[in-house]
């Protein structure tokens, strides 16, 4: 049988080309620099139209024949896929149609275009395991998403193991990071926003949820060691094993801006599938890209405050 895919590719003189769905947003902006500094050459797909047309594509997820004949042009030898509808709250077909569909169609565009991927990163979500039965959570642990956000995610991985015997797939299942430059839509950015305002008053959901929380810019390293790893076809739970509740946070927050707001809990804000703790256990991540250590919180926040206008 002839392969899926034609041939394997490298960029001029040799150097790697990655390709980043999503490199506009958050957390592409971060690893777009990191892969950079690892020496690679980036490319980026994304909705969002920006300077850079060189090396940067604006399209739909969707439009499978237009990416496709992209990629034939551009020959990235990783993908990161990040692309995503990544806010829990949202129109529930709009998860689905970005989170599933686009991703189907990235890989058809992919396969289309005869290309051989050294390695593909895609990001999944610690919110498939919802509630979980247990902390801290194992890639092993039962997944049961409370939300069309999970849902979607856990429905994506099913649809990408038709695919594991033909490309060489690592998912990502990310816990909760923030960092500078997260938008405010996110809570951690929120709190840390609203000290920066000197708000009197700070209105939130639960303030007793817990995240395992880590540093955009420790994904990012993340991602770019993931490329160079070598395994493949598997799921690993980005995580740095910290958990913090929004209540530490505010904080912490409070002894960096030296004032402390009024806390209000807004009912609005309560969500009733809240998940009240996720916990990740990042032995595996450690055994696929070695050594890394994370960055500690009250220096995350630290960096988020003094980079708000």
């Amino acid at each position: 049988m002839k392969p899926i895919f034609a041939e394997r590719v490298t960029g001029s003189a040799g150097k790697m080309r990655v390709l980043v769905t999503g490199l506009a947003g958050f957390t592409g902006v971060h690893l777009e620099s990191a892969l950079r500094s690892a020496g690679y050459e980036v490319f980026g797909l994304g909705k969002e139209c920006i300077s850079d047309g060189a090396n940067y594509m604006a399209a739909d997820l969707g439009d499978t024949p237009l990416i496709s004949a992209w990629l034939r042009e551009i020959r990235p030898t990783h993908i990161i896929h990040l692309a995503a509808l990544s806010h829990v709250v949202g129109d529930p077909l709009g998860f689905y149609q970005v989170n599933v569909l686009g991703t189907e169609s990235l890989i058809q565009a992919i396969v289309d275009a005869g290309i051989t991927p050294e390695k593909m990163v895609i990001a999944s979500s610690a919110n498939i395991y919802g509630n979980a039965s247990e902390n801290p959570i194992t890639e092993n642990t039962p997944i049961r998403p409370m939300n069309h956000y999970g849902v979607s995610k856990a429905a994506m991985e099913l649809m990408l193991s038709k695919w594991h015997t033909r490309l060489p797939i690592i998912i990502t299942r990310p816990f909760n990071y923030t960092g500078p430059g997260q938008s405010e839509r996110f809570v951690f950015a929120k709190i840390v926003a609203a000290f920066r305002r000197r708000d009197s008053t700070l209105s939130l959901g639960n303030i007793h949820v817990s995240r395992d929380l880590s540093d955009v810019r420790y994904v990012s390293r993340i991602y770019q060691r993931l490329l160079e790893c070598d395994s493949h076809n598997v799921p690993v739970n980005l995580c740095s094993g910290n958990t913090v509740s929004i209540l530490q946070a505010i904080d912490i927050m409070s002894d960096i801006a030296g004032y402390r707001p009024e806390i209000e809990v807004n009912p609005a804000l309560v969500r009733a599938d809240e998940i009240m703790t996720l916990s990740g256990d990042p032995s595996l991540l450690g055994r696929l890209v070695g050594p890394l250590d994370p960055i500690g919180i009250r220096q995350t926040l630290q960096d988020m405050y003094n980079a708000v206008a």
